[in-house]
């Protein structure tokens, strides 16, 4: 019997379409832990290449994701100054679904429902490789930082405290 196929995700299509090269990887997701360091275990890619992206929402600017190292913290007020606001805050986690379609562990800065401003941490730039969320809890995509920041039209700065 052959295994089905899972079809691709909306950030795979876009780097598909940009032609920028990339490994999908899978791994068992566990809904008790959705941490990058979970994340980090279960693919044995070390931590601190393991990125995730946080949906916030500046008081000028609306909704923006900020790319920050899975094992950092935002600093609300960086992220604030670079996306041109004067305050940040997450989104709470109810929203996170209706404004981006993509749930907790499995939110990619690339194809989110409406295409929101990203702001990368700049340590990413430090990398050679990094990983992000494909779209989906248990994939990741692994690739080079400065296609990630090319595809996602993003703006590196330090966001991490």
């Amino acid at each position: 019997m052959a295994k089905k196929k899972t079809p691709k995700t909306n950030a795979a299509r876009i780097l598909d379409r940009l032609g920028i090269s990339y490994e999908l990887l899978t791994y068992p997701v566990d809904e008790s832990d959705l941490s990058a360091v979970h994340v980090a275990e279960a693919t044995g890619i070390p931590l601190e290449r393991i990125y995730k992206t946080l949906v916030v929402r500046g008081d000028r600017t609306g909704v923006f994701m900020a790319v920050i190292p899975g094992a950092g913290e935002l600093d609300l007020k960086a992220a604030a100054a670079v996306s041109g606001n004067k305050r940040a805050e997450m989104v709470h986690l109810n929203e996170v679904f209706d404004l981006t379609g993509y749930v907790r562990g499995g939110c990619s800065p690339l194809g989110a429902k409406k295409r929101y401003p990203v702001y990368c941490d700049e340590s990413i730039l430090r990398q050679d490789r990094i990983c992000v969320s494909a779209g989906r809890r248990g994939e990741q995509l692994a690739l080079v930082p400065h296609d990630l920041v090319r595809a996602a039209d993003a703006t590196t700065a330090r966001l991490i405290r």
